[in-house]
Formats: C-alpha cells, structure tokens, sequence
C-alpha cells in the first residue's frame, strides 16, 4: 500500500464538522477517497510535500473532490478561497502558515503568518481544476508555483506505483503462480504418502 508519510487518504467525509481540519491539525494533506486521483499522482503529491518542506517551505493542502468532502459547511462548496479562511481559522491554534485548497473551479489560500501581502496570488492565471486526474494535476502545479514564490524552487517528483520496495508489480502475478504450483506439488506427494500405489492391483490388471 502506498504510504502517504505526510498526508492522509482519508475516508469518506461525515457530515459532522470539518473532515479537512481534522486531518490537518497532524498532517500536510486532506485526499478524500472520492477525489479519483490515480495512485502515481498520490505519490507525487507525498513527493512535493515532503520536499518543499524539507526545503524550507510546509504548505498543508486540503483537496476537496465534492460537497460531501465539506461535512457540515457545505454551503462554501465552489467557494474555495472562503473555504480557505474557514479552513485556516479552524486551524489557527495549531497551524498559522501556508494553506492550499484546491476545488473543483478553483483554488483558494491562505496563511495567518506571515499574513499575506497585498497584491497579485501567485496562483493567479493557473488553469481552474476539475475532478479526477486534473484535480491532482491542479494540486501539483498550484503546490509548485506556491513554493516558487516564496523562494523555494521545488520540481514536481516522478509517479511512483504501489509496489514493496525493491520490488515490481509485475512480479506479484509470477510469485503468486510459483506458491500456487508449490501447493499443488506439496498437496500431490502427501496425496501419495497417504495411500501409495498397489503394486498387486497393477500386476492383476496386465494379465492376460
């Protein structure tokens, strides 16, 4: 399983409160199950997280894929940047810095400290995201030009797919034919120990 050492695919949300914000409050990313965003991109979103912050630069990124994924505020559905200052706020007493949202239609952002200069977003101009693969596509590019404009120039990490470590995916669907046919050999030989052949059953049937 993939592990999102910085971040959470988090269950269907409740309609009881914030889901984001309890994810948040410990973690660097809020993915909804329903957001469809494909593993490798899942792992590049990990990626970029745990780079810019090792870089100098935590961002927490809450994506947010429906209605459903709001809990009990979903009246700021397609209000991202309204949604952001919720967002921060709810956080406030143990997070003050920066705060991706990324929306189906939009994005929004905010940060408490330093609070937020005057002036142009840096996220103005990017192309507003839609669901699935595009909504994490969103995500990357708005969590890399976030990170630029602080100073910190961070590239958006390879895909990476679910597999052990050291090891292929392609390799499951061979080692799980190598045990099946173990199985069936081991099965076969205490088949034989349990009743061996009749050597007198054999003579009795090629006589003439």
């Amino acid at each position: 399983m993939l592990a999102l050492a910085c971040g959470s695919f988090a269950p269907a949300a409740r309609a009881d409160g914030d889901p984001a914000s309890d994810v948040l409050a410990t973690q660097s990313l809020f993915l909804p199950q329903d957001a469809g965003i494909p593993v490798g991109q899942q792992s590049q979103l990990t990626g970029l997280l745990q780079a810019t912050a090792r870089s100098g630069y935590s961002i927490r990124v809450a994506i947010i894929a429906s209605k459903a994924d709001l809990g009990s505020v979903t009246e700021l559905w397609h209000q991202p940047q309204t949604y952001a200052r919720f967002l921060g706020q709810e956080l406030s007493l143990i997070y003050r810095g920066p705060l991706l949202v990324v929306m189906p239609g939009g994005y929004g952002f905010n940060r408490l400290e330093p609070p937020i200069p005057a002036g142009p977003s840096p996220l103005a101009g990017i192309r507003n995201p839609v669901g699935g693969a595009a909504l994490g596509t969103a995500a990357l590019n708005a969590i890399e030009r976030l990170a630029t404009s602080a100073g910190h120039s961070v590239p958006v990490p390879p895909a990476t797919t679910t597999v052990a470590a050291g090891g292929s995916s392609n390799a499951i669907p061979v080692i799980a034919l190598i045990v099946g046919a173990v199985l069936i050999v081991v099965a076969w030989t205490a088949s034989l120990r349990a009743r061996p052949p009749d050597p007198r059953r054999h003579k009795t049937s090629s006589a003439p």
